[in-house]
C-alpha cells in the first residue's frame, strides 16, 4: 500500500474510532484542516508569489512570444509544398526546445518558491495547528482529502490557522 493510501486509511480508521466511541463525538472532537490552503492564503505566501511572478514574468513573455512564433512556423511547415526547408525545421526545433526549457524553468522556480515558503513556515504551522487543536479540543484532525464521508459538517479550522500564521 502506498504511503498516501496508508495515511488516508489510518486517518479513516482514527476518524471511525472517534465517531464510534461510547461518548458521542462532539463537533469539537473532529475537525478538518487544509494545511496547504492555510499556508498559501497567508500574507507571506502572497508576497512570495508576487516575488515569483516578478522573477518569471520575463520568461512568461518570452514563452508567449515563442508560442506564437512556433504556431506560425508550424503553419508554414504544414503549408510547404513538398519538402520544408531544413533551416525552417531547425528554427522550429530550436524555438521548441527554448520554449520547453522556459516552461521547465518557470515550473521549477514555482516549486522552489513553494518549498522555501513551506520550509520557512513549517514550525509556525505546527505551532498554529497545536494552538487551534487545543482551543477547539480537537482529538482527530483530518485533511479534506482524508474525509470519505461525514454525517455532519466538520469544523474547518483552515481560516483560523491562516489568521494565526499571519500574526507570527
Amino acid at each position: 500500500m502506498r504511503a498516501g493510501g496508508r495515511r488516508r486509511w489510518l486517518v479513516w480508521l482514527a476518524l471511525a474510532a472517534a465517531l464510534s466511541s461510547p461518548v458521542s463525538a462532539s463537533a469539537s472532537q473532529v475537525a478538518v484542516l487544509d494545511w496547504r490552503r492555510a499556508v498559501l492564503d497567508t500574507e507571506a505566501a502572497r508576497s512570495a508569489m508576487q516575488s515569483l511572478q516578478e522573477q518569471v514574468a520575463p520568461w512568461q513573455r518570452e514563452a508567449e512570444t515563442l508560442r506564437l512564433e512556433l504556431e506560425a512556423l508550424a503553419d508554414d511547415l504544414a503549408a510547404a509544398e513538398g519538402q520544408p526547408s531544413p533551416s525552417r525545421v531547425q528554427e522550429f526545433q530550436r524555438k521548441g526546445q527554448r520554449f520547453d526549457r522556459l516552461r521547465r524553468d518557470i515550473l521549477e522556480a514555482r516549486q522552489e518558491a513553494e518549498q522555501r515558503l513551506i520550509s520557512r513556515l513549517e514550525g509556525r504551522v505546527d505551532q498554529a495547528v497545536a494552538q487551534v487543536i487545543e482551543r477547539h479540543e480537537v482529538e482527530v484532525l483530518v485533511t479534506p482529502d482524508g474525509v470519505l464521508h461525514s454525517g455532519r459538517d466538520l469544523p474547518d479550522l483552515t481560516a483560523e490557522v491562516t489568521r494565526l500564521l499571519n500574526t507570527y
